[in-house]
């Protein structure tokens, strides 16, 4: 049975209907309906099988999807937008980094890898945001007790006539002790409301942090093999703490103590069991480029040789199988697996019969057209015209477009996706940046008054670059 937890995780899914999610992905993404339809599917199916009786549950296998299309037409973004509206694990991962076993290169187990170290980060996420306000009061009076240090008491015992002395004098004492604690209770409040009002974060106070030792820095850099890596983490989790004391900055402390008391707060331990049954249970692996280890038939020599090894070491950890990670095994039977690629070379009967058979879900999606361009650029709540809008705005100047211009750039980005290289969505980032590159650039020196983007703007700033082969090839 799922823990508590990722039982809460699945009943998020369960107010997701196929509709529902279909409406979701049409607020980003424009058009494609069979593909949006086949994932909301595939979506909805994670949540039915949680609900179908025990005995069944775990013969029910996941809707591997293939979506099939040119590239610009929504593929990442559809999986992308997948996985966060349904809270899973999510990793992208291009299928033409990886080599078969033997050859120098990243083996396909470490998209699972990967895969678990995102579903970690997403529950400590989860939890850090569950005690943030008790770590949070924690790391203020730390901070207190940094800045006003409590009075040290006398330690030192007194001698046989001292203590004649200290017996008269014990009431005096006491009253003094009792009126410095009480004055270092006030200056302490007082200093409690200055911080939480902001205006000590510049005051400098000494902290201890965790220091690392160079040889494991040197061992786990950027670059070096994933065994190499795993071996040196699992090495440092096992040496002792070292810590050494460094003097900053109250912002800084602030957050180099929230850390440690999310340390102290979290169990690590709960957090990837938690983590490994959401992989296992709700994970999405969306494979990119696939199409690039789908050679045809009788290719020989080069980098081509390895792309069916590709392939036969992907079978095992898409039908399903355990996968050793330094967090434990991870069993991969119902990890949904999302595969695009554009096969305009290829096809997928290209790949081996046995993966071809994993992927049962195959759809299609339709190159953009000209209307499509228009939408996209009207209809998204993060359409491109409102994001350069945005940042036109930063400036404190009102860009605005015009129908007629909107439709002007698109009928531009079409006909040059035409004439070249269809890159689909994306070649309307290459117009408008050309098109706004002067705007962009004399801000702020221009003043603030209102910009019009209209078509008689478009076609005096890109029709000689449209018209021009040479320059289109290279600017647009």
């Amino acid at each position: 049975m799922p823990s508590p937890r990722t039982e809460q995780a699945l009943a998020r899914l369960a107010d997701l209907t196929p509709r529902r999610i279909v409406a979701e992905l049409d607020r980003f993404i424009v058009g494609q309906a069979e593909a949006k339809k086949s994932v909301a599917i595939a979506l909805r199916n994670r949540w039915r099988r949680q609900c179908a009786p025990e005995g069944i549950r775990q013969e029910i296998a996941p809707n591997n999807i293939i979506l099939i299309g040119p590239t610009g037409v929504g593929k990442t973004e559809i999986a992308r937008r997948l996985a966060k509206l349904s809270g899973a694990p999510f990793i992208k991962v291009e299928a033409s980094k990886f080599t078969e076993v033997g050859y120098v290169g990243r083996d396909v187990e470490g998209m699972v890898r990967d895969l678990v170290d995102s579903a970690i980060e997403m529950v400590r996420s989860e939890r850090e945001q569950e005690v943030e306000d008790l770590a949070n009061d924690r790391v203020d009076e730390r901070l207190l007790d940094l800045l006003l240090p409590a009075p040290i008491a006398a330690a030192k015992a007194p001698s046989e006539a001292e203590r004649v002395f200290v017996a008269s004098s014990e009431g005096s004492m006491q009253q003094e002790q009792t009126l410095a604690s009480e004055r270092h209770q006030r200056t302490r409040e007082k200093l409690k409301q200055l911080l939480k009002d902001g205006q000590l974060e510049q005051r400098e106070v000494e902290v201890e942090v965790a220091q690392h030792a160079p040889m494991m820095d040197a061992l786990g850099q950027q670059g070096a093999p994933e065994g190499i890596q795993n071996f040196t983490e699992m090495l440092a989790d096992l040496l002792p703490k070292r810590t050494k004391k460094r003097t900053v900055k109250v912002a800084e402390a602030r957050r180099i103590l929230l850390d440690q008391e999310f340390e102290k707060l979290i169990d690590l331990d709960d957090v990837v069991v938690d983590a490994i049954e959401r992989v296992e249970t709700l994970g999405i692996v969306f494979l990119d480029e696939i199409d690039k280890i789908a050679g045809g038939k009788g290719d020989f020599g080069g980098p081509d040789i390895s792309r069916e090894g590709v392939q036969r070491d992907l079978l095992p950890i898409v039908e399903g199988s355990n996968v050793q990670t330094r967090h434990g095994m991870v069993k991969t039977d119902h990890v949904l697996f999302v595969a695009a690629g554009a096969f305009h070379v290829s096809k997928p009967s290209d790949l081996i019969p046995e993966l071809q058979g994993r992927f049962p879900i195959r759809v299609e999606l339709k190159p953009l057209t000209e209307a499509d361009f228009v939408r996209i650029m009207t209809e998204p709540e993060n359409a491109l015209t409102k994001q350069y809008a945005a940042l036109v705005k930063a400036e404190g100047c009102d860009l605005s477009f015009t129908a007629d211009g909107i439709a002007e750039i698109a009928r531009l980005a079409a006909v040059v996706n035409q004439k070249m290289e269809n890159i689909g969505a994306r070649r309307l980032h290459t117009v408008m940046t050309t098109l706004l590159e002067e705007l962009l650039y004399e801000l702020p020196d221009r003043g603030t008054a209102p910009e019009v983007v209209d078509a008689k703007v478009v076609r005096a700033r890109l029709a000689a670059i449209a018209e021009d082969e040479d320059l289109r090839k290279y600017i647009l």
